[in-house]
């Protein structure tokens, strides 16, 4: 890693995390494969802060516990990339395992629950669908129709409210660092 710590990836220690080497994966990390509209690519950093927006907006009395975990739900793409679901559908269990032990390790090192609640992963992941209508619609050249097939329309006023910028990989690394000290702050 950036950082000088070595990961090991079947193995994976909380002590070999470092938020600075996730920010930085994840900013240079293309979702949608880089197949988006624009000068740059949107980041799984990006979409991550997204999400988290998307989670907070859906549930406002959950604390920053839970919006962190929102935020760092595709982490383990920092190390192991971000694959399509098709992909992932594909190769099957052994990814599903590896992205598994690592996420767990991940909330370990910042003071997380290793398995949040699943009412907690149900909100997130329909967060998730929620962000991901949203780039598909706006970056990723679907329709609405297309879009409501596959994933979750958000409230009119969320798609409103949420004009996605596609920025310089630095800079998403930096929001994804802001959004995380912000969360991290009493």
């Amino acid at each position: 890693m950036l950082s000088g710590r070595r990961l090991d990836l079947i193995n994976p220690s909380p002590f070999d995390i470092e938020i600075e080497d996730i920010a930085h994966g994840l900013a240079f990390q293309a979702r949608w494969n880089g197949q988006t509209l624009g000068n740059h690519t949107f980041s799984v950093a990006n979409h991550s802060i997204l999400v988290e927006k998307m989670f907070s907006n859906e549930n406002p009395t959950l604390g920053k516990k839970w919006r962190l975990v929102a935020l760092l739900h595709d982490s383990p793409e920092y190390v192991i990339g971000d694959m399509i679901s098709p992909v992932k559908a594909f190769i099957g269990d052994g990814y599903a395992k590896l992205e598994k032990s690592l996420l767990e390790v991940i909330h370990i090192r910042f003071g997380l629950p290793a398995k949040p609640p699943e009412d907690i992963k149900n909100k997130i992941k329909k967060a998730d669908k929620k962000a991901a209508w949203v780039e598909a619609t706006q970056i990723a050249g679907f329709t609405e129709s297309e879009a409501n097939k596959i994933f979750l329309k958000p409230s009119a006023s969320l798609i409103d409210t949420t004009k996605l910028k596609l920025t310089d990989p630095l800079k998403s690394k930096e929001k994804f660092l802001n959004v995380y000290t912000q969360l991290c702050e009493n």
